[in-house]
């Protein structure tokens, strides 16, 4: 029996990245999983992949995350984890000197608002079904600053862990467990198109990783795992950082050290 055996599980932002590596994680460990994302092709694909489910819901539309749920909860009898993980940072997100107030807004809306409205219904169906896992995707930006700016999706990711730590406090006695998770830079589709554009932001950014690398979407997956399990049944509120080390770095190693 995997960690998951028996669970349902609803993982937004399914489609790619770090949620397609947990969507494949959390199968293979035994939950059955509803896959969603507004990429139809690509969900539909992965669900029948992991004899799952496929929801298209926009995480920004109240509605849309209210039938998500009762989408999972009619096809699988239940609900025992909401993987908050969906996403996004534009190029237009940069510098607060240069980022417009469009940019700003629609970061806070995918990256924070949508997670509001997750938990918002996702833990109320939790508590009608016993209890379970909350697991939102926030960042190690969360906690550290950078010059490379990403004004609005710092912020956002702030909000998210915040949240997540009073969530976590508030429902503790109820049976439901809130985390933070978050990651460092992830080798994902969106990262190494950013990167590609800007090779010197790429370089700025890794040499502060004490690994030496950025992480693989597999390695958060298995973290979100973690925190989804019972084995996990003691942590909540909790920031669970994957990063490589680089919240604890003042200085990095050189080769060979």
């Amino acid at each position: 029996m995997g960690r998951l055996e028996g669970k349902v599980a609803v993982i937004t932002g399914g489609a790619s990245g770090i949620g397609r590596a947990s969507v494949e994680r959390f199968a293979a460990e035994g939950a059955k999983v509803a896959v969603v994302d507004l990429d139809e092709e690509k969900g539909k694909a992965l669900a029948a992949e992991v004899d799952g489910i496929f929801v298209r819901a926009d995480v920004t539309n109240a509605a849309e995350v209210e039938q998500m749920y009762d989408a999972a909860i009619s096809a699988f009898g239940g609900l025992d984890v909401c993987f908050n993980n969906a996403g996004i940072s534009p190029p237009e997100d940069d510098s607060i000197l240069t980022t417009e107030l469009a940019a700003w807004e629609r970061v806070q809306q995918v990256n924070l608002t949508s997670v509001y409205l997750c938990c918002r219904a996702g833990i109320a169906r939790l508590l009608e079904h016993g209890g379970g896992s909350v697991i939102n995707t926030a960042s190690f930006v969360a906690i550290l600053g950078a010059a490379t700016s990403q004004i609005s999706y710092t912020a956002s990711k702030g909000g998210v862990l915040a949240m997540s730590r009073e969530l976590g406090v508030q429902f503790a006695r109820k049976g439901v467990r809130v985390n933070a998770l978050c990651p460092g830079p992830v080798n994902t589709p969106l990262l190494r198109e950013l990167f590609a554009k800007d090779p010197e932001r790429a370089a700025r950014r890794l040499v502060h990783v004490p690994m030496g690398r950025f992480g693989e979407p597999e390695e958060i997956a298995a973290a979100a795992a973690f925190l989804a399990s019972d084995d996990a049944s003691f942590i909540t509120a909790s920031s669970f950082i994957v990063d490589g080390g680089i919240h604890a770095a003042y200085v990095t190693p050189l080769e060979g050290e």
